[in-house]
């Protein structure tokens, strides 16, 4: 190995299914072995049964629906108001100088705090989880969007202006196109954060969803089920991710050129 040397696609793929092998191959010594109790922990064949017991069931099948129903409509309620704040924060010095300090105050905030409040003004139905998702995940995309289309090469814009562009033509013809690539790949890396923010939702005041079951299973002393929960996530969240890379990959080729 060299640094910065890259790998070929085949060699990625080889070296991210050792990781897996080899995790796989230590806990089962630990939990085959007898090193960790199995009420502490469950070994990997218990959590497949605990896994296929739940699927076939127990419901599970729409535990898993419903959380990533309120991953998708917190995230695309969240990403529908920051993309615009975020690019007029970018564009506007005086929208920026205006939102930002507010907007940089309010992404240190913890979503979870906000759940007592929540639920006394939502309940604990599914408007209170979705606005857990969309605390989360919405001041992180505004910053992220205002400081990359911020970063638009200004000689891109003074070539705009001389060719007889207005201030619309250059956010709609030189700042988005700019900033579309790296727009999305914000969208991408903050969607995997509103995994985190539903899991939170969803251990307080919830009758279903991924959370739930790991809530109910928790209280059962039942870590076989909680594993294969917190694995589930794991997987529709990196299902998730290569299909939003493959998306951007394909409505922004030139990024990659």
């Amino acid at each position: 190995m060299r640094p910065l040397d890259p790998v070929t696609s085949k060699q990625r793929a080889a070296y991210g299914l050792a990781f897996f092998v080899l995790f796989v191959a230590l806990w089962s010594w630990a939990t085959f072995g007898g090193h960790v109790s199995k009420t502490f922990l469950a070994n990997p064949l218990t959590m497949v049964q605990e896994g296929v017991e739940l699927l076939t069931r127990q419901g599970f099948l729409f535990d898993i629906g419903m959380t990533i129903w309120r991953v998708v409509g917190g995230f695309a309620l969240a990403a529908a108001i920051a993309v615009p704040l975020g690019v007029l924060m970018g564009a506007y010095k005086p929208v920026e100088a205006f939102l930002e300090p507010f907007v940089s105050f309010a992404r240190y905030l913890p979503a979870s705090a906000f759940i007592p409040l929540l639920i006394l003004w939502a309940g604990i139905g599914e408007l209170q989880k979705l606005l857990v998702i969309f605390i989360g995940s919405v001041f992180q995309i505004i910053l992220m969007i205002a400081v990359t289309v911020g970063a638009t090469r200004r000689d891109l814009v003074e070539a705009a202006y001389t060719l007889g562009a207005s201030d619309r033509g250059i956010i709609r013809r030189v700042l988005l196109p700019s900033s579309a690539p790296e727009i999305a790949e914000i969208l991408r890396l903050v969607l995997g954060w509103a995994w985190t923010y539903v899991i939170v939702a969803e251990l307080i005041g919830s009758s279903s969803g991924i959370g739930h079951m790991i809530t109910d299973s928790q209280a059962l002393l039942n870590t076989g089920q909680i594993i294969f929960g917190i694995i589930v996530i794991g997987l529709i969240g990196l299902i998730s991710d290569f299909l939003f890379k493959a998306f951007n990959a394909w409505l922004f080729p030139w990024k990659l050129a």
